[in-house]
């Protein structure tokens, strides 16, 4: 008789994004005439810019032409798109990258749950929480997890760092050695970041144990302050301990087209393999590779007139982060996050709930957000909102909420 993947059985309830939009559904049923301001799933809402915009165009172009068509490309991705982000992300950062350890694919988030097909199930996982939901429930598919505590919401295998404002949000080393280390800079949900120094204790900490650390930078365009590597591969040492994730997603608004990378450096080597052997393996096998007009699209973001257009679409990201952030902060809310990050990491007042705070602002205010709990048992007593949305229904969402509180 066939037999299912038991592991799924033991995940908890459903996606944590997939119950928030649940929940929103639900309430516009009950009330039709809510006029609701998402501020919950961080997907982004400027159009494409010009330059990405004119390069797919042509690309789109060069497909209806016999001398121009492209078939399957190669899974590791187009040659021009891996040498742009050489130079564009590592090279002016003083990076020494090469294309061949640049894997370009769909999005960090399946990069980053695909990324366990190359270890063990025996490994020992280590994770941030609150942590962005796929590294957990990625490893419970896995069987690396173990069995899910539901009076604790955790998994009695994985190895949990706590991110609290004691410790300023930023994970520290646990007393159990683990293999595999998910680190998140800057962070999703609390919108943390991990500083020069802290970064290099890590580093320090991994290849001294034989780890490897699972760096998911997906929001560095985001980071203002001086203090903060842009690339974990700006740390010493980190060539033989650590793995990239990168997106599009947010730094160009690719949520809609899908485009990523993941770097893994020739000298990074466990068990007497070379990771970046390995990764290539996977991929040849079970991806075909990203469309080349959207990779045609994400080369463009690399070109001068690109680049600022994309940064200007930050800025107004950023802008609306500073909205949410001082608005509810004059509130007298308790906000963290907010300044090199996209999200805005809020303390519910008077202890309350996350999911209980979510249905009150929902209710009272018609602004959905995302309740901290579903991130992780320290993520309760928050909730994340998120600076993607537009910028009058951001003022708009942030003085409903603060009169809540007036």
């Amino acid at each position: 008789m066939l037999k299912v993947n038991e592991n799924f059985l033991k995940l908890p309830g459903s996606y944590l994004f997939s119950e928030v939009a649940r929940r929103i559904r639900v309430y516009s049923e009950a009330h039709p005439g809510a006029e609701i301001i998402k501020l919950s799933i961080g997907d982004v809402t400027r159009p494409l810019v010009p330059a990405v915009i004119q390069a797919m165009h042509k690309a789109v172009d060069e497909m209806g032409r016999l001398e121009g068509f492209h078939g399957y490309g190669p899974e590791q991705g187009y040659e021009f798109l891996r040498e742009a982000i050489a130079q564009g992300d590592y090279a002016v950062r003083g990076v020494d990258m090469k294309p061949n350890e640049i894997f370009v694919s769909d999005g960090a988030k399946s990069d980053c749950g695909n990324i366990g097909d190359i270890f063990g199930v025996d490994n020992v996982v280590a994770v941030c929480d609150p942590v962005y939901p796929v590294y957990v429930d990625t490893n419970a598919m896995a069987g690396r997890a173990g069995e899910y505590q539901e009076e604790l919401g955790r998994w009695n295998r994985l190895v949990y760092m706590p991110c609290v404002e004691a410790n300023s949000f930023s994970p520290e080393p646990p007393k159990e050695i683990p293999d595999i280390i998910y680190l998140c800079s800057p962070n999703n949900p609390t919108g943390a970041v991990i500083s020069r120094e802290r970064l290099k204790a890590w580093v320090d900490y991994a290849n001294a144990h034989g780890a490897v650390i699972l760096y998911d930078s997906a929001y560095e365009a985001f980071i203002s302050s001086g203090d903060v590597p842009h690339t974990i591969f700006e740390i010493e040492g980190a060539r033989t301990c650590a793995i990239e994730f990168r997106s599009f997603s947010k730094t160009a608004g690719f949520t809609g087209n899908r485009c990523a990378y993941t770097v893994v450096p020739m000298e990074l080597e466990r068990g007497g393999a070379k990771l970046n052997s390995l990764w290539n393996r996977r991929q040849c096998t079970k991806f075909n590779g990203v469309p080349y007009v959207v990779q045609r699209g994400a080369a463009a973001v690399y070109t001068p007139e690109g680049r600022a257009q994309i940064m200007a679409n930050i800025d107004y990201y950023r802008a609306n982060a500073r909205v949410i952030r001082e608005g509810l902060s004059a509130a007298g809310l308790v906000c963290f996050g907010g300044v090199d990050a996209p999200y805005i990491w809020l303390k519910t007042p008077g202890g309350a709930g996350s999911w209980e705070f979510f249905d009150q602002v929902l209710d009272k205010a018609n602004v959905a957000t995302t309740p901290g709990a579903g991130f992780g048992p320290s993520g309760e007593g928050y909730i994340r909102l998120t600076a993607f949305g537009d910028a009058q229904a951001t003022k708009t969402a942030v003085e409903r909420v603060a009169d809540m509180f007036r």
